[in-house]
């Protein structure tokens, strides 16, 4: 048992972060089933460690089938060269490794959504294992934490880099700052549905500047979307200083989530018919979907409206919903 009465963790790391220069990796998470009794999961790390300086954490793959992460973070590992970099950058392209090939929101061992884990348990599954060793030894090493996100094979949104609203307000403010470094086309002051056992929540909670995105969605990137993550984790590494340079700021447009409104669900499963498409003005209580009973025809469809005015930012991307799916989400312009 170790000081603070867990046990230790499993994963051992085949980089020293200690370490100056360049290191490529892996967590390795002894792994035991049929086809390999002995067996690991084998999660791949890049570590570029040069003098004095802070230390950013950027990872992707946080769920499995959201791709604009690994691609620029597996493009970063490749070309970072040490003696660009003051301070350390961490990389993780793809955090939960087995959602990650098998193309999956949550991992197809256990069925662990990754960002619903936190802070994880070392004798647990091995989704909360790989946790549990973001909680108790990646996270603390971070002075600034990137973690990368897009809509996965069931939402499509507008491309934004956000924060939270939180506690601590000079903690909150450093991260918008770091918003406006990475610079998407939007930018979110974010509410989230259950932040409990969130990777976001984890990092918060320890002090840490914490940034994350959304930069489209429906289970593949696009070559703007993986362009916008590309741009901005460097935009992001040269506002820390740990990249020199100075960072190359677009214009961006400031959205807000206020309050629970933002969000529309389905009461009814069937196919739903889209009658706003991303970007476009929403007004309080306008139809923004219809959902049709998919079991016979002449039956009337259900139709989905919006609990606010603002744009709508997100959206179900499949054709086919169920009850209890976030059809849209819609998010107020601040001027």
């Amino acid at each position: 048992m170790n000081e603070i009465g867990l046990r230790p963790s499993p994963i051992s790391a085949t980089v020293d972060f200690a370490a100056e220069g360049i290191q490529h990796g892996f967590l390795r998470l002894p792994y035991s089933r049929d086809d390999s009794a002995w067996g690991s999961v084998m999660v791949p790390i890049t570590v570029v460690s040069n003098g004095n300086g802070s230390t950013a954490l950027l990872t992707g793959g946080n769920h499995g089938d959201e791709y604009e992460g690994p691609i620029a973070l597996f493009d970063l590992a490749r070309s970072l060269k040490a003696e660009e970099v003051s301070g350390r950058v961490i990389i993780i392209p793809a955090m939960n490794y087995p959602a990650f090939l098998a193309g999956t929101r949550t991992s197809p061992i256990d069925r662990g959504n990754m960002n619903r884990s936190f802070p994880g348990q070392p004798d647990g599954t091995v989704t909360q294992k790989v946790a549990d060793y973001f909680q108790r030894v990646l996270l603390p090493m971070a002075d600034l934490v990137l973690d990368f996100h897009s809509g996965g094979k069931t939402l499509d949104f507008l491309p934004f880099c956000a924060a939270h609203i939180l506690a601590n307000k000079q903690q909150e403010a450093k991260a918008f700052e770091f918003v406006t470094a990475f610079a998407a086309p939007y930018s979110m002051k974010m509410l989230e549905i259950d932040a409990v056992g969130m990777y976001d929540t984890a990092a918060e909670e320890m002090g840490k500047v914490f940034i994350t995105t959304e930069l489209g969605g429906g289970g593949t990137a696009t070559a703007k979307s993986a362009a916008i993550a590309k741009r901005g984790t460097m935009n992001v590494l040269r506002h820390a200083g740990i990249v020199a340079g100075a960072a190359h700021i677009d214009p961006t447009t400031w959205l807000d989530m206020p309050d629970g409104r933002c969000f529309s669900f389905a009461e009814e499963g069937g196919l739903i018919e889209p009658l706003i498409d991303l970007g476009e003005a929403v007004s309080e209580d306008a139809v923004i979907a219809r959902i049709y009973p998919t079991g016979r025809t002449g039956v009337a469809p259900c139709e989905i409206r919006a609990g606010m005015s603002g744009i709508l930012c997100a959206r179900h991307f499949p054709g086919l919903v169920k009850p209890g799916d976030c059809v849209a989400v819609v998010a107020t312009v601040d001027e």
